[in-house]
């Protein structure tokens, strides 16, 4: 009884009006084919080309670009070894003349002490010479 209820329902259903699709009159179209003119094929092809020669110019330009970082990079290594070699004479510099002041100072104390010495010497010849004459003097009276 359920079979003879069911028959008719699905006859009705399967009809084309019930149906989302007719799939009798159904025509298959190929979706991997596209029909261009002549003209618009052609342009889509210099389209094409332009394209891939585009992508290769992106590709050299980015390695140019990355050489030329690389230069800007070692550049900056030299300058910064420049930077460093300039402080470091400097350096150099500065210490030279911490030298040349501390030995400055030293031929200034030692021309003192040669003054204060040939002061002392010079009243240890007049005292020797007044003791020789006083004590000369002293004998001879």
């Amino acid at each position: 009884m359920k079979k003879l209820i069911l028959l008719p329902l699905l006859v009705i259903l399967s009809l084309s009006s019930y149906s989302q699709t007719d799939t009798t009159n159904v025509i298959v179209l190929d979706t991997t084919k596209v029909t261009l003119s002549t003209k618009v094929a052609r342009l889509v092809f210099q389209d094409l080309v332009r394209y891939d020669g585009a992508k290769l110019e992106i590709v050299e330009l980015n390695k140019t670009i990355g050489l030329k970082d690389q230069q800007i990079n070692f550049f900056k290594e030299k300058d910064t070894l420049k930077d460093q070699k300039i402080t470091n004479l400097g350096l150099i510099i500065n210490m030279k003349d911490e030298q040349f002041g501390l030995e400055r100072q030293k031929s200034e104390s030692l021309l003192k002490e040669l003054k204060g010495q040939r002061t002392k010497t010079f009243f240890y010849k007049v005292g020797s010479f007044l003791g020789i004459i006083m004590t000369s003097l002293y004998l001879l009276k």
